[in-house]
C-alpha cells in the first residue's frame, strides 16, 4: 500500500495556509467596514441597547451562535437563532426554509425590530430568500444593518439559482455596512487528486473571524468612550458564574435565548 502520509500531511498544511490566509484577508482588506460597523455598535451599546444577529441558513446558524453567551463576547448580543433554518430540525429542511420566500420576514417581525435597532446578518453566499426578506423588512422598518458574506460567491451566483429571493437581490447591495467574508464560490477549497468535488470548507472560519475582529474593535470604540463594556467571563473559568451574575439582571428577560 503506498505511502500517503505525506500527501495528507501537504493537503493539510495547505488547507490551513489558505484558512490563515483567508483570515488575514478580512483583516487587512475589510478594517473600513468593519470599523464604521464597529462604531454603530459602540453607540448602541453605549446607550445599553442590544446588538441583534441573525444568520439564516443551516450553517450560517453557527456565525450567531460565534458571539452570543460567548466567552470574551460582548453581553448585549441578542442572537436570533430561529427554529426554521437549525440544522438540528433537518438538514434538508432547514435548506427549504431558507429558500422560502417570505419567511426572514416573519422571523424579523416576530423580534419586533425597528426604528433605532441595529440587526448583523451573516450569511456566506449571501443570497437565499430568507436572509433577502430579512435585509429588506429591516431597511422598511429603520433597522441599520450589517452584513457579513462573500460578494464573490453572491455575484457569481446565477440568477435563476433556486436559492435566491424572488427580486435576485444580494445582501451586499442591501446593508449598510457591507463585510466582505471573501469565500470562493463552492465553499470547500481542497482538491484531492483524482475527485470531482472539492472537501473542507471555510466559510464558518471567515464568519467567526469577521465577528471576532468586529468585536475587538466595538471594545475599543466603547472603552473610548469611558465605558466598560460588559463582557461574558467563561462559567468554567474561576469566578465565571460570579463575573456573569452581576449582569444578568440588565439582560434577562431582553434577549430572549438567554
Amino acid at each position: 500500500m503506498a505511502d500517503t502520509t505525506l500527501t495528507a500531511d501537504a493537503l493539510c498544511d495547505a488547507y490551513l495556509d489558505d484558512v490563515t490566509a483567508l483570515m488575514q484577508r478580512i483583516h487587512t482588506e475589510e478594517k473600513e467596514p468593519l470599523d464604521r460597523a464597529a462604531r454603530l455598535l459602540a453607540d448602541q451599546i453605549a446607550e445599553d441597547r442590544l446588538v441583534h444577529v441573525f444568520g439564516p441558513g443551516g450553517h450560517s446558524n453557527l456565525a450567531t451562535q460565534e458571539v452570543f453567551f460567548r466567552a470574551g463576547g460582548l453581553m448585549h448580543v441578542n442572537a436570533i437563532l430561529d427554529e426554521g433554518t437549525l440544522l438540528s430540525n433537518g438538514a434538508l429542511r432547514s435548506m427549504a426554509i431558507e429558500r422560502t420566500p417570505g419567511y426572514g420576514r416573519v422571523v424579523i417581525d416576530n423580534q419586533g425590530l425597528g426604528e433605532g435597532d441595529i440587526l448583523i446578518l451573516v450569511n456566506a453566499y449571501g443570497i437565499n430568500a430568507a436572509l433577502i426578506d430579512a435585509a429588506l423588512i429591516a431597511r422598511e422598518r429603520g433597522v441599520r444593518t450589517i452584513g457579513i458574506s462573500s460578494r464573490q460567491h453572491a455575484e457569481g451566483t446565477a440568477a435563476d439559482h433556486p436559492a435566491r429571493h424572488p427580486t435576485k437581490q444580494n445582501l451586499h447591495d442591501l446593508v449598510d455596512v457591507a463585510i466582505d467574508s471573501k469565500v470562493q464560490i463552492g465553499d470547500a477549497i481542497v482538491d484531492i487528486p483524482g475527485m470531482t468535488e472539492r472537501i473542507a470548507a471555510v466559510s464558518t472560519y471567515a464568519n467567526a473571524t469577521a465577528l471576532n475582529l468586529l468585536v475587538i474593535r466595538t471594545v475599543l470604540h466603547i472603552r473610548e468612550r469611558g465605558i466598560e463594556p460588559p463582557v461574558w467571563r467563561s462559567g468554567n473559568a474561576p469566578g465565571g458564574d460570579e463575573a456573569n451574575r452581576k449582569f444578568l439582571g440588565n439582560f434577562r428577560g431582553r434577549v430572549r435565548a438567554l
